[in-house]
Formats: structure tokens, sequence, C-alpha cells
């Protein structure tokens, strides 16, 4: 592991095997009565985050609680951003106290890259989201769901569906699964797919029934409507009915073939209830197995050893 992370493509096939074998061995401790370890006992981790977040912030603190680490958690509303902070300002503050990891989630593309690279801060940096670039740690949760569902990744075939345009989740996911040798393919309306789409590691689609053909996972992505300044497609009931995921067309997927969905989801847009709610849906699974990849990647970050638990278990 290199001393922080911020994109998939750090990762090389050996990097991204420690962690999730290692977040395989911190899982059991979530079968516990206690669920806490003293692994990261006086280390300070600092939740830095410039957006709105639920799940990526929640499993952080979990994350970093579980192995006993002291969390501030930072939101930059009611904070010194929102009088105009800049953000080296606020890293040499934290830096001041003495944060040995910040997991930063924020609106531009590349701050994560800034914080590691600056100085300002000596602590690892962790790349929770930032802008439309990349979220690496979904990506490890995506694919600590799919090895435990599947056994193994290599080989695979991944259909992603949805709004890639905007999504930080399928770039980092197209990175990690090609490296861990999973076929991918994209799947969305042409103006929802990125200029040099080409250039990534994966095949892409405007037809979702022919690419759903033997898949093995699908994973629907969130239509970010927030982001969305133009109109991308022609309206609502169109998307869904070209780009939705719903009962007829799950029913057609392989018997072992998984559901996927970094969330919050727009039930009735991109997936029906029907489907989020099915036994193929492992979409609340994806964020149990959050709190354990986290855990993983924070302990290994921080100086841990090759295995986690150190013999505990």
């Amino acid at each position: 592991m290199t001393r922080h992370l911020l994109s998939a493509a750090d990762l090389s096939l050996d990097d991204a095997t420690l962690i999730l074998d290692t977040a395989d061995e911190l899982a059991r401790v979530s079968d516990r009565p206690v669920k806490k370890l003293p692994t990261l006992r006086g280390r300070t981790v600092v939740n830095l985050f410039f957006e709105d977040s639920t799940r990526t912030r929640i499993s952080f603190e979990a994350a970093a609680k579980r192995l006993s680490a002291d969390v501030i958690n930072f939101s930059a509303k009611g904070s010194s951003v929102s009088k105009g902070e800049s953000l080296k300002d606020t890293a040499l503050t934290l830096e001041a106290m003495g944060a040995d990891a910040v997991v930063i989630r924020h609106p531009a593309s590349g701050a994560p890259h800034t914080l590691a690279h600056s100085g300002w801060i000596g602590g690892s940096i962790v790349n929770a989201g930032d802008g439309t670039h990349e979220h690496p740690t979904q990506a490890l949760l995506d694919a600590f769901t799919m090895r435990r569902h599947l056994s193994t990744i290599a080989g695979r075939k991944v259909v992603i569906v949805g709004d890639v345009l905007h999504s930080r989740v399928a770039r980092s996911n197209v990175l990690l699964l090609a490296t861990l040798g999973a076929d991918v393919t994209l799947v969305a309306p042409p103006t929802l797919l990125p200029v040099g789409v080409d250039q990534w590691p994966c095949t892409h689609s405007y037809d979702l029934d022919a690419s759903l053909v033997g898949a093995d996972v699908v994973m629907m992505l969130r239509v970010q409507r927030e982001r969305m300044n133009a109109a991308f497609f022609p309206s609502v009931r169109e998307y869904s009915r070209r780009y939705g995921l719903d009962a007829d067309r799950m029913s057609r997927l392989p018997e072992h073939a998984i559901v996927m969905h970094p969330g919050p989801m727009n039930r009735g847009l991109e997936i029906t209830a029907a489907v989020a709610d099915s036994d193929r849906a492992v979409i609340i699974e994806q964020v149990t197995n959050g709190v354990s990849v986290r855990m993983a990647v924070l302990y290994l970050l921080l100086g841990g050893s090759d295995s986690a638990l150190g013999g505990d278990l």
C-alpha cells in the first residue's frame, strides 16, 4: 500500500487483493459482541466533507471507531469554509491538530490529490469522492461484495448502467475491476457517456437488453440530476423504459447474478422498487461491507501488518 488512497488506478492487483483479504478478516469483528479492536488507538482520523453524505461519512466514522481511532467530523457547513476559508488553511489547521489521516469528499475533482501532494498535511489522504472523478473505497466495497457472492472476480461479466458521465463510482469501478480481471461493460445513452470513454479499460453499449445476456453483476447508477444543467435524455419515462432495471429484465439474468447500486437510489427511475427489494439485490449488504473495507483501508494506510487481527481470533 502507498501512503494515500486517491484513485483506484493507484492499486496494483496485490494491493487490491490485500485490502479485500484484510477486509475479510475484519468483517469477522462485526460478529463479535464487542465490535472493536485496539489497532489504531491514539491515532486521529478526520472526516473532511465539503459535500453532503450519509453512507460514506458514517461508514468511515464507524470504521475508524471500530479500530479505536479518535474521529473528528468536519462539515463545510457551519465551519470557517462557509466564511471563505481556503482548502489550504483548513488543511493547515487539521495538521496543527495532529491528524494522522484525512478522509476528504470535495466537489472539485482533484482536491484529494492537491492535499496529498501539497505538503500541507503530513498524514494519509483518503479520497471519499472528488467531483465527478473517483470514489475508490466505493469500488473496493463493491468488489468485496462481488467476491463474497461470486467467489472470484476474474473473468466475471459486470454491467454498469446509467449516468456514467457524472459518476465517480463508475470510473473507480472500471479501473479496479479491470485490475481484478473482470469484463466490464458500460451501458448508457450517448449523452451520458464521457468523452474519452473509448480509452477506458472496458467496452460500452447503448443497448441494455443485449448487454444483460450472461451478466454476473448488474450495477445501476443513480441519475444525478443535480449535476445536470441540460436535457440529457427526452424524459424520465423514456429513460426508465430504455435504461431502467425492472422485474422483467431481472428475470432474464442468470440465476447467480446479483444487482448492485451505490445509493442513494431513485426508485422508479433507474431501478424499480421490486428489483431493489428483491433477493437478487445486495444493496444493503454493500453498505455493511463498506465498514469492513474502510476499516481495512485505514488499518493498512496507518501502519498495519499483513494480518489485520494479528492472531487475535
